[in-house]
C-alpha cells in the first residue's frame, strides 16, 4: 500500500512538474546568443570602474539565468548601457534640521537592440538607490552599495528583457 501511494505520489510529481516555470523567462527559440557592450561612465563624481561592474555584472547574469550564449561577433541581442547619475542626497531630516538617513543613487541608461526583430528593441532608464546611515562615511559602504545597486539595476533589466512585465 506504501508502495502505490509512494508511487502515485511520484507520478503526480512528475506530471505537475512541468506545468510552471517559476523563472518566467520568455525569449524567443531563435535567439541563442547575446552581447553587452563595456558600458560608459558619464557620471560626475562616479567612482571609477564603476562601469565595469555593471559590464560585467550584466554578462554574468545573463549567463547565469538564461540559455544564451556570449558572442561580440553577430549577437541576435545586444545591451548597451551608460552610468548617468550617481549622487548622494540628504534623506528624512530629524528635527532640529539633522539629517538621519543619506541615500546614494546611481541612474543608468540602458539600450537593448533585438537583430532579430528590430520592433523589440527599447531604450530606458533604471534607476536604484542604497540608503545609509548620515553617521556612515560613503567611504566605508561604497563598494557595498554600488554593488547591491548594481545587481537590482542588472535584474530590473534581465527582466524588462526576458520577461513580460
Amino acid at each position: 500500500m506504501k508502495r502505490i501511494i509512494f508511487l502515485g505520489s511520484l507520478a503526480l510529481a512528475t506530471i505537475f512538474s512541468g506545468c510552471y516555470s517559476f523563472s518566467g523567462i520568455s525569449i524567443d527559440p531563435e535567439v541563442r546568443t547575446y552581447y553587452v557592450a563595456q558600458f560608459k561612465n558619464n557620471a560626475t563624481n562616479a567612482i571609477p570602474g564603476i562601469d565595469i561592474i555593471f559590464t560585467e555584472g550584466l554578462k554574468e547574469k545573463i549567463r547565469v539565468e538564461s540559455r544564451l550564449v556570449y558572442d561580440e561577433l553577430n549577437p541576435d541581442i545586444e545591451f548597451r548601457g551608460s552610468i548617468v547619475d550617481f549622487r548622494v542626497t540628504s534623506e528624512a531630516p530629524q528635527p532640529g534640521e539633522v539629517v538621519a538617513i543619506n541615500r546614494l543613487t546611481i541612474n543608468t541608461s540602458i539600450e537593448y537592440i533585438n537583430n532579430r526583430n528590430s520592433e523589440k528593441g527599447w531604450k530606458q532608464n533604471f534607476p536604484f538607490f542604497f540608503d545609509f546611515g548620515s553617521d556612515t562615511d560613503l567611504n566605508s559602504i561604497q563598494d557595498e552599495a554600488v554593488q547591491i545597486i548594481s545587481d537590482q539595476i542588472n535584474e530590473d533589466v534581465f527582466n524588462k528583457a526576458f520577461t513580460d512585465w
